[in-house]
C-alpha cells in the first residue's frame, strides 16, 4: 500500500486549501447561516475541482473534503462527487455519462444521496417511486437526488418532480425533507423500470472504456458485474469513505483551533498548554483523528486500485464515527466556557462532528454491518 499523492492530486489538494481558506472564513459562515455558500461553489466549480475527481479519484477527493472538513465551508461537494459524478462514471450508462457529467463536473447539475438502508421509496415496474426520506442533507442545493429503493435499486430523480420541504439539521447543511409520490425515475445505469443485470458487465462496461471522463475511475471487480445490490454497496461503501475524510477535515480544523486557544490563553501566568492533562487530550485526539485520516486513504486507495474495500470502508466509517465524536467533543472541552459559545467558530466543528457521526451510519451500526460482513466473507472462503 502506498498512498503517497500523485502530482496532480497534491496540486489539486493544494489548490482547494487556498480557496477554502479565502472564502470559507468565519464571518461569511456566520453570514450564510445554514445556507451553501453560492460564491464558493461557483469558485470551485471554476477551478476545475470537480472535474478534477474524475482523474484523482476517490483518494483525490478524500484529501479535497480533508481541506473541506477544517474550514467547515458549507457547499454540497461531498454529496455531488460521490452520488453524482462517481457514481454516474462507475454505473452509468453511457447515455447517462454523457448527458449528466459535463454538467456535474462545472456544477450546474448539483446531486445530492438517500441510499441509506433500509430505504422507505418503493419502485413500480415502470419506475415511478414513491416514499419519504424524512432528512436528505444538501437537497435544497440539488438539482438531482439519488435514491436507493427497498431493493437496492439505485435510481435518479430530478428535484423539480418531487416534493421538498427544508428540514433544520444542528450542522449547517440544506436539508431537506423528500417526498416522492408516483415521481418518475431514472435508473442509474438503464432505462427506467429496465433491470441491468448481466446488460450492465456488457454493453454498459464496454461504454465506460470508450468514455473519457468515465475511463479514470476503475470500480472493484467485486463489484463490476452491476447487479442491483453490488452498485448499491459500491455507492454507499464510496459515500462512506469520502463523508470519513470529510470527518478527518472537520476533527483536523477542531484540534487545530484548540492547539491554538490553549497555547495562547493564560491561567496562573502559564498557557493552558503547559498542563499535562490538556496535553493528553490533545494527543489522543491527533492518534483518533490520525486514524480516521489513513482508514479513509486505505478505503479509498483500494477502490481506486480496483481491489475489495467494503470492509475498509465500513472500518473508516466506524473510526470517523467513534473517534470524530470524541475529537470534536475535545476541541469543544479544551477551549473551557469559550467553547460553549454557539457563535465561537469551534462550535460549528463541533456539530459537523456530530452530524458526520451519525451520517450514512452510526458506530454501532456500522460496527455490527461490518461483523455480519467478516462472517459472511469468512464462511465463502
Amino acid at each position: 500500500m502506498d498512498f503517497t499523492p500523485t502530482e496532480e492530486q497534491v496540486a489539486a489538494r493544494d489548490l482547494a486549501a487556498r480557496i477554502f481558506a479565502d472564502l470559507a472564513t468565519h464571518e461569511r459562515l456566520s453570514a450564510a447561516g445554514t445556507g451553501s455558500d453560492a460564491e464558493l461553489w461557483k469558485t470551485l466549480c471554476a477551478a476545475g475541482l470537480m472535474a478534477a475527481v474524475a482523474e484523482t479519484g476517490l483518494l483525490g477527493l478524500v484529501l479535497l473534503l480533508e481541506e473541506q472538513g477544517r474550514t467547515t465551508a458549507q457547499v454540497p461537494f461531498a454529496a455531488s462527487c460521490v452520488y453524482g459524478l462517481l457514481a454516474v462514471a462507475a454505473h452509468g450508462s453511457p447515455e447517462q455519462r454523457e448527458r449528466l457529467l459535463p454538467g456535474i463536473a462545472d456544477g450546474t447539475v448539483v446531486v445530492c444521496g438517500a441510499v441509506s438502508p433500509p430505504s422507505p421509496v418503493r419502485a413500480t415496474a415502470s419506475g415511478r417511486l414513491s416514499g419519504v426520506a424524512p432528512s436528505v442533507p444538501w437537497l435544497r442545493d440539488a438539482t438531482h437526488v439519488l435514491v436507493a429503493d427497498d431493493r437496492r435499486r439505485l435510481w435518479l430523480v430530478r428535484t423539480v418532480d418531487t416534493r421538498c420541504e427544508p428540514v433544520e439539521l444542528t450542522a449547517p447543511w440544506s436539508a431537506g425533507r423528500l417526498t416522492l409520490d408516483g415521481t418518475p425515475g431514472e435508473r442509474l445505469g438503464g432505462a427506467a423500470g429496465g433491470d441491468r443485470g448481466a446488460e450492465t458487465g456488457g454493453e454498459a462496461a464496454r461504454g465506460r472504456d470508450d468514455d473519457a471522463s468515465a475511463a479514470d475511475v476503475p470500480v472493484p471487480d467485486a463489484f463490476a458485474a452491476g447487479n442491483a445490490e453490488d452498485v448499491h454497496a459500491d455507492v454507499l461503501a464510496t459515500a462512506r469513505t469520502a463523508f470519513a475524510g470529510l470527518q478527518a477535515g472537520v476533527c483536523a480544523g477542531s484540534l487545530a483551533r484548540a492547539v491554538e486557544h490553549t497555547g495562547t490563553r493564560e491561567q496562573f501566568g502559564r498557557p493552558l498548554a503547559t498542563n499535562q492533562a490538556v496535553q493528553l487530550r490533545a494527543a489522543d485526539a491527533y492518534m483518533d483523528t490520525e486514524a480516521i485520516r489513513v482508514t479513509a486513504y486505505e478505503a479509498a486507495w483500494r477502490r481506486d486500485e480496483g481491489l475489495p474495500y467494503a470492509t475498509h470502508a465500513l472500518t473508516a466509517a466506524w473510526w470517523a464515527s467513534e473517534a470524530g465524536r470524541r475529537v470534536v467533543h475535545t476541541g469543544q472541552h479544551l477551549h473551557g466556557g469559550t467553547g460553549a459559545d454557539l457563535e465561537h467558530p469551534v462550535h460549528r466543528h463541533f456539530l459537523w462532528g456530530r452530524q458526520l457521526d451519525a451520517y450514512l451510519g452510526c458506530g454501532d451500526e456500522v460496527l455490527q454491518e461490518l461483523g455480519e460482513l467478516l462472517v459472511r466473507e469468512e464462511g465463502g472462503a
